[in-house]
């Protein structure tokens, strides 16, 4: 893994595989609000993700903000989250014991709130804002096939209800025997489940819905302008310059929203945060499974990984369809060569075939026959980012003026980043008491620092978590 996690991020490519949630490209792919750049703006964030687009629009709803312009590689949300699962989950049951021994009960706590109102903020915003995505509020399944699974989910749950109380909205699990769960879920084999409360989203429409909101208040959104260097000038200009292949400009305030890509415009966090690449599949469904689509999203739980998979949901387009990824410890060297790398031009196939083939064995007799032009009707990947100590990096760089991260999502930027980009603009321009507030939601343990930055990457694929992919991982200082 050392070797891996020493591999330097270059940019994003020019040619990625073609993501089913760009299909077709929103009006605002290639979009340039300016035919030449400016010179000079207050605020640079570089990446149009969701956090990029969250962090445009929490600044632009702040009084004073003067300009703000947002740099893309590619086409718009072309990253990450134009290019994942679909999810909206966060099963914080599944990290909470390490949470509990690595940062104490009130700081887990804190992260599992954080969690459960991250899901609920994203799709209170696209209903208040009116923006079409596909937004779903459900439940979701996790069907558990391993024992030892089985054994810690019933122990992380009972802790949570004993440290947030049994009322709290992020302890509402419910247990389901095998047979409920052969009988509910259309799976066999499994040694019972879990369901909560998750959803479904089209994480691209959502982003573009708050791009649109941000281009209206002010915002200057150039794509197909990757940022190629960035470089600090102190003394009196105390200015950061972001140099492009369409001419440089410069800037007061640098925000990095480029999660796994972050080592390539700054080199310190190179082995801090490392790229892992993401298989997902669009799949029609068996013609056994129900015509109107399954009543929850699901994760697959085994001794040494999982699968997560949706179905879309009535009125979106191809609804039913079943997106489904995961998969990575099935690849030689359980995935290890899936780590390092920023290619999503391609992807293994190990991994490929397996994301095909996975749901028609999860549910069996109860899949059918394929449909007649074929099972899959899209495959892709996507480049996601994470860190030695499982969780984000957000915040001013350690000894620099005015650059800030947000940044390193362990695959689960759909639950963390948008509530993230809230924090991060209340670190930068909040006062006081907005940052003690801040102190009061927002987790420790997410923040940027000098001692997080001396923890190297030592991850391997594992069973941790299933919100996208996940890891476990050991943390060494470096020297």
């Amino acid at each position: 893994m050392d070797d891996r996690a020493a591999i330097a991020p270059t940019l994003p490519p020019s040619n990625p595989t073609s993501s089913y949630w760009q299909d077709p490209p929103h009006r605002l792919a290639t979009h340039r609000t300016t035919s030449e750049l400016p010179e000079s703006v207050s605020t640079i964030i570089v990446g149009s993700g969701i956090t990029g687009a969250s962090i445009a629009h929490n600044l632009l709803n702040k009084p004073g903000i003067s300009s703000v312009l947002m740099l893309e590689a590619r086409t718009t949300c072309s990253g990450a989250t134009g290019r994942n699962g679909g999810h909206t989950k966060a099963a914080s049951y599944r990290a909470f014991l390490d949470n509990v021994r690595d940062q104490g009960e009130q700081e887990a706590a804190k992260i599992a709130r954080f969690e459960y109102n991250g899901i609920r903020a994203v799709h209170t915003f696209a209903k208040k804002h009116n923006i079409e995505c596909d937004s779903w509020e459900g439940d979701t399944v996790d069907i558990i096939y391993d024992q030892s699974q089985w054994i810690r989910a019933k122990k992380a749950i009972s802790e949570m209800r004993r440290i947030l109380g049994e009322n709290d909205a992020a302890t509402q699990y419910k247990f389901h025997n095998a047979s409920e769960t052969a009988e509910k879920f259309l799976t066999d084999g499994a040694l019972g489940s879990v369901s909560y409360q998750a959803g479904s989203i089209s994480a691209y429409k959502f982003v573009m819905g708050i791009l649109e909101l941000a281009l209206i208040k002010g915002l200057n959104l150039q794509t197909e302008t990757p940022a190629l260097r960035i470089k600090w000038s102190g003394g009196s200009r105390n200015r950061w310059t972001v140099e492009t292949q369409r001419g440089s400009i410069t800037t007061k305030r640098l925000i990095l929203a480029t999660n796994g890509y972050t080592a390539y415009l700054y080199p310190r966090v190179k082995g801090i945060i490392v790229p892992l690449r993401g298989t997902v599949a669009a799949q029609k469904p068996g013609s056994k499974l129900p015509k109107s689509g399954l009543k929850t999203t699901y994760s697959f739980i085994y001794s040494n990984g999982y699968e997560y998979m949706i179905s879309r949901p009535v009125g979106s387009a191809f609804a039913g369809d079943l997106i489904i990824g995961g998969c990575s410890t099935r690849a030689p060297d359980e995935g290890l060569y899936e780590w390092g790398t920023t290619d999503d031009t391609t992807m293994n196939h190990d991994i490929r075939q397996y994301v095909r083939d996975s749901a028609a064995g999860y549910f069996g007799s109860n899949w059918g026959d394929d449909d007649p032009d074929g099972r899959i009707r899209k495959q892709w990947t996507g480049i996601m980012g994470y860190s030695s100590q499982g969780f984000p990096l957000v915040g001013r760089a350690p000894g620099e003026d005015e650059l800030w991260i947000a940044a390193s999502f362990q695959g689960s930027g759909m639950v963390l980043c948008f509530l993230t980009a809230q924090a991060l603009v209340t670190m930068m321009d909040g006062g006081e008491e907005e940052e003690e507030e801040l102190d009061g939601w927002f987790p420790r343990a997410f923040r940027m620092s000098e001692d997080r930055l001396r923890h190297k990457f030592q991850g391997r694929l594992h069973e941790k978590a299933p919100m996208d992919l996940e890891l476990k991982t050991s943390c060494e200082p470096q020297s």
